[in-house]
């Protein structure tokens, strides 16, 4: 098998990218284990920085005409 070095999100819809969001909002708020956190935080850090947005617009554009 192959190893991935680096994940592309280039296939991923905003659907798709909303709901690895929200999940890791859930999974930790259930767990309290705050790696999910740190890892959506990370992911969302990321794509504004990619987009030149803020984390509310952002999040805004992934809620928005889904």
């Amino acid at each position: 098998m192959e190893l991935i070095d680096q994940v592309s999100i280039n296939a991923l819809s905003k659907r798709d990218l909303l709901l690895i969001v929200k999940a890791l909002e859930y999974t930790n708020e259930n767990t309290g284990l705050e790696d999910f956190i740190d890892l959506r935080n990370s992911i969302v850090k990321e794509l504004c920085f990619l987009t030149s947005t803020t984390e509310e617009q952002f999040v805004n554009y992934l809620e928005t005409n889904n």
